[in-house]
């Protein structure tokens, strides 16, 4: 410790030592730690002061450790052993640790919210930055201030098992759905499970955030939901995502023949491919082949693998077809012209589709083209 003790004064290290008064050794504890921290040590003078440090953190008095932990709470001085020492300690003492220090790992943190309890999972939600493996462990463990004061932080990275846990053990709280529309970003899951979920008020701020429209979170408040799935997959640019959204509607069971056979109708070629895939169990790349480049024997196999009903497979097959023509064409790069051209020349030859899934073309065909006529731009991303 002589290392170190040459960057105190007589005074500094007497108040350590000797003092009574607790006050007084807050006071050096500060002034020590500061002057450690700020300073250049060479490796033998920081194991010094690292020594120091274990010392001041063992003081029976609180604010001893207090002022430590402030004083410390940013730096990579402190050692590990400390950090997590004064995690466990009285809660004026670890939360500044908790919502600062550098020197937990993931894992630490994990722990901390698995055991801590609710000041010190909020704590730790308030870090500048959280991982995957933090927001799941407060998603599956952490109460709900600490799960919002995360959700609230665009630096908190969400798995999307961990957004669907908040969303199991919290949905319903309107804190919580405030906060999550709030989001720079979600997940077009996250988006299409939150539009059930929430009130008028706050439907209306998912509508202009995330821009979906409002006949689309009117068709799904009434249980129009195929229509308005797909209209979320058009709005929120979910076509850059078609692999999520696939997955996610075969998890929540509501993939449905009707569903993709709309979206294929429409133009979304790659979510129908993921569908597809999802179902079959097959990788995409493979099932990319049997639909596109294997004939109609390749797609007769991957749609009957997915468990699609046979009595539709000529339906699903003139919809590829007409797709891989207008695509040989060159169409219209323009998505929502390719939209409406792909819906045209699909109405024209399968008369004999379900009457729903055709009123539903003919109404968004009709939709689309009074769009164009007022002059509104599609949101569309090429699928």
């Amino acid at each position: 410790m002589t290392a170190s003790r040459s960057l105190l004064s007589e005074t500094d290290v007497a108040r350590l030592v000797r003092s009574d008064n607790a006050d007084d050794r807050a006071v050096a504890t500060h002034k020590v730690c500061r002057l450690m921290e700020r300073s250049e040590l060479s490796e033998v003078e920081r194991a010094a002061a690292q020594e120091i440090i274990r010392l001041l953190a063992d003081d029976a008095a609180e604010l001893v450790r207090k002022s430590l932990a402030v004083t410390l709470r940013t730096s990579s001085l402190l050692p590990h052993d400390v950090a997590l020492r004064l995690s466990r300690d009285v809660q004026a003492v670890a939360v500044p640790v908790l919502s600062y220090s550098p020197v937990f790992t993931d894992e630490d943190l994990a722990d901390i919210i698995r055991s801590g309890g609710p000041v010190r999972q909020m704590a730790v939600a308030r870090r500048e930055t959280l991982s995957e493996t933090v927001t799941t462990a407060l998603a599956e463990h952490g109460v709900e201030e600490a799960v919002v004061i995360a959700c609230a932080n665009n630096q908190a990275v969400f798995s999307s098992a961990g957004m669907d846990a908040v969303l199991e053990r919290f949905g319903e709280s309107e804190v919580l759905q405030n906060t999550l529309i709030n989001r720079q970003h979600l997940p077009v899951s996250v988006t299409e499970k939150l539009i059930h979920m929430v009130s008028q008020s706050l439907k209306e701020q998912l509508v202009s955030r995330h821009a979906i429209q409002p006949e689309t979170a009117v068709q799904i408040t009434e249980a129009t939901q195929e229509r308005a799935t797909l209209d979320v997959a058009d709005q929120t640019g979910a076509s850059r995502d078609p692999a999520a959204l696939a997955r996610h509607l075969v998890i929540a069971g509501r993939m449905t023949p009707s569903l993709m056979l709309r979206a294929l109708a429409r133009g979304h070629m790659a979510f129908f491919e993921h569908a597809l895939a999802e179902l079959s169990g097959v990788p995409h790349d493979r099932c990319w082949l049997m639909v596109h480049d294997a004939g109609a024997l390749g797609l007769r196999a991957i749609y009957d693998r997915a468990g699609l009903p046979a009595r539709m497979f000529q339906t699903f097959r003139i919809a590829v077809d007409t797709y891989h023509s207008l695509a040989s064409e060159n169409a219209d790069p323009d998505v929502m012209r390719f939209q409406a051209r792909m819906i045209e020349r699909f109405l024209t030859q399968v008369p004999f589709a379900p009457r729903e899934d055709l009123i539903y073309l003919y109404e968004r065909l009709d939709r689309d083209a009074r769009g164009r006529r007022r002059g509104g731009k599609s949101t569309l991303q090429a699928a």
